[in-house]
């Protein structure tokens, strides 16, 4: 950017990434070869106005400009990985390196002891279990067994057997998919990961709207917080990272948030993977002799499962310790009793269970809110029935009729019987039947209309949130290999 002088010099001054001219006095100037120019410049009065008004407007240029360089200063935050990795060092006091090597090391030993008494690792406590096969050795399947396990290992999985506390004969396979293997097949899966963070700039005005905002929010401080709501505050887990997502590929796993390769694919993201790889491993030569299914269905395996995230139970408190594990936070957050009046934490079951448990719980709740006018219709044409019962004449009429004899239902064993004593059925019968269901009728009909509609909105909403625009298609063309297969 360049400005000319309004009877002043101009000098560069650099404001970060921002180049800003402001004007300087020519007092004091030299010429190309060092000397000193004792030209004095007449003082213009206009002059003074013009670099009066030329001032504003460069203070004005360089707080836009300081917005700006915040702006990329946060940008450059964001999707640097050395940042994110320096923000979760210690600023404490600083210690030897050998003292700091000796702390982690002792911390690696007792995480991985920690690891093998919860049953989710392999033995070394470092290879995490993400499925589990369970056959019997008194099982006469041995070969398809043993070509199976085989090409599984050529697959690039782990495995490790273990015997039964119970029972000697039951052996469990546990399955350990590493990073080269996940990688791999999230490639050929178009697993989609999250590869930077969303950045929101706001204009002053927003921002001052914000700070407005914020005033207001402590003027209703004393009143009570919405009930339906979970408090994100207390349980600071709920918060889900907002960040786009791409299909997995390893030319590109640098512009991936990855802190540490061990989670950065989830348990429902692994044990899908290595489900995946179970589908399409061969147990012997042959077209159709392909995939877990058919073992299990010939008795060659008796079960196949992956592992829930430890207990959901703990001793301690969640608000006050924490949630132990994903399966515990989802256990306090939406499964407990306490918590049946609270909207459900979407984010949680889909990061627990996977898109399509996620999106079936979805509609449900998006199903159980919508009846609420329907029960409330309905509620009310009930106590219209209970209000008009007494005025009801067909159910007069039949309470009346103690002279009217009714033919026996069937030819042996039944009865001739009075119509008087069909009053009871009469009376509630009315009351479910009555001048107002005609009306519920009707409105059940435009319920079912508008439910309809909205939930495709809702889904929408859901299946942008959750990068699912192609979810479909890409299920289709994972599925349809086996599908031809079979």
């Amino acid at each position: 950017m360049e400005a000319s002088s309004y009877g002043t010099g101009i000098s560069a001054v650099t404001n970060g990434k921002t180049k800003i001219h402001q004007p300087v006095s020519s007092e004091g100037r030299k010429d190309l070869q060092g000397n000193r120019l004792e030209t004095q410049i007449p003082i213009d009065p206009d002059a003074q106005k013009r670099d009066a008004d030329f001032s504003e407007i460069l203070n004005a240029i360089q707080e836009i400009a300081k917005d700006v360089n915040i702006f990329f200063d946060e940008l450059e935050g964001v999707n640097s990985p050395s940042k994110d990795d320096d923000s979760l060092l210690h600023h404490g006091n600083l210690t030897s390196t050998s003292d700091d090597a000796s702390r982690l090391e002792a911390a690696g030993e007792g995480e991985h002891d920690k690891n093998k008494s919860n049953g989710l690792y392999f033995r070394d406590g470092k290879c995490r279990i993400d499925y589990i096969l369970v056959y019997r050795k008194s099982n006469l399947q041995t070969e398809k067994r043993e070509v199976f396990e085989r090409n599984i290992r050529a697959e690039g999985l782990q495995m490790e057997k273990e015997s039964s506390l119970t029972n000697s004969d039951i052996i469990f396979v546990k399955l350990h998919a590493p990073w080269e293997v996940l990688g791999k097949y999230a490639e050929v899966m178009n697993v989609r990961m999250p590869f930077r963070r969303k950045i929101y700039y706001l204009h002053r005005r927003y921002k001052f709207m914000n700070r407005i905002e914020k005033q207001i929010s402590r003027f209703r401080g004393w009143l009570p917080r919405k009930p339906m709501k979970l408090d994100k505050e207390t349980l600071p887990d709920l918060e889900e990272n907002d960040c786009y997502t791409a299909p997995f590929s390893q030319q590109r796993i640098h512009h991936f948030i990855i802190h540490n390769k061990d989670t950065f694919f989830n348990n429902a993201t692994r044990s899908r993977i290595v489900h995946h790889i179970l589908q399409r491993v061969k147990y012997e030569e042959g077209k159709n002799k392909i995939g877990l299914n058919r073992l299990l269905s010939n008795g060659s395996y008796e079960a196949a499962f992956p592992l829930h995230e430890g207990s959901y139970r703990s001793k301690n408190s969640i608000r006050t310790h924490g949630a132990e594990n994903h399966r515990h936070l989802l256990y306090e957050c939406w499964a407990s009793w306490g918590v049946w009046y609270k909207y459900q934490p979407l984010d949680l079951v889909r990061r627990y269970f996977g898109e399509k448990i996620g999106l079936y719980f979805a509609w449900l709740g998006w199903y159980t809110g919508m009846l609420f006018p329907a029960a409330f219709i309905g509620l009310f044409v009930f106590l219209y029935g209970v209000t008009t019962l007494s005025h009801c004449q067909v159910s007069k009429e039949v309470c009346q009729a103690t002279d009217i004899i009714m033919c026996p239902i069937c030819d042996k064993y039944c009865p001739f019987m009075r119509l008087s004593d069909s009053c009871v059925y009469a009376k509630v019968t009315h009351l479910f039947d009555n001048g107002a269901t005609v009306f519920f009728a009707v409105f059940m009909a435009v319920w079912a209309t508008v439910f309809l509609e909205f939930w495709k909105r809702r889904r929408a909403v859901i299946a942008y949130d959750w990068d699912l625009i192609d979810w479909e298609e890409e299920e289709y063309s994972l599925h349809q290999p086996q599908e031809e297969v079979e």
